[in-house]
């Protein structure tokens, strides 16, 4: 068991090494919100990372290495899963209203004590598929629940008409761009350095044509 003290020293210099700087008191949410994820991972298996600092690195740094790049005053994350990167993105960028959605009923009671117990305001859990799910966005973000065609497939019509769609993926997808849907266009990809991770990550950025 890795001790909240050491914990810390990881996600602050893996913060430093993003270039990122959070606002006041943020740190310690994003390490209460991994104590419950631990927590809760006992009994619901809600993610395969059991290691307190794994999950800092491949969860929270992870997420995190996105933010640069997140936008507008909504978000929708589809599959979020335990709140990846939502409940992170929330965290560490507070004031916008998201919406995180999964259709497994465990990881969206996790969702939901997750932000009652961290007083995540503006920040709501759906158990829905995300083809069921209503509204648009400014901003989308998705963690390599499916390939690009699908995941528009199934939620482009919740990409706002000047939305930007976030999708996080491990290698650059470069065989999933020819199938990127009709009415949407790739609007960069990015390379990801997630301190302590070795292995390739990379943002693909989506929008309407």
């Amino acid at each position: 068991m890795a001790d909240r003290a050491a914990l810390q020293t990881q996600l602050e210099r893996g913060i430093a090494a993003l270039g990122l700087s959070l606002p006041e008191g943020a740190v310690q949410r994003l390490l209460d919100y991994q104590a419950l994820l631990e927590r809760w991972n006992g009994t619901y298996n809600l993610t395969a990372i059991r290691d307190p600092a794994e999950m800092v690195t491949r969860h929270l740094l992870d997420s995190l290495a996105i933010l640069p790049y997140v936008q507008g005053r909504t978000l929708a994350d589809l599959g979020t899963g335990p709140g990846l990167p939502g409940i992170v993105l929330a965290i560490a960028a507070p004031g916008r209203e998201i919406l995180l959605v999964d259709s497994n009923g465990k990881k969206v009671r996790f969702l939901r004590e997750a932000i009652r117990a961290l007083k995540l305001e503006g920040v709501r859990a759906e158990q829905s598929r995300v083809e069921d799910v209503q509204g648009q966005f400014d901003c989308v973000t998705a963690r390599a629940f499916a390939t690009l065609a699908d995941m528009l497939g199934w939620g482009g019509h919740l990409l706002g008409p000047e939305g930007i769609w976030l999708a996080m993926k491990g290698k650059r997808p470069d065989e999933e761009f020819p199938g990127i849907p009709a009415g949407f266009a790739l609007r960069g990809t990015h390379g990801l350095n997630v301190p302590g991770l070795d292995a390739e990550r990379h943002l693909v950025v989506l929008g309407r044509t």
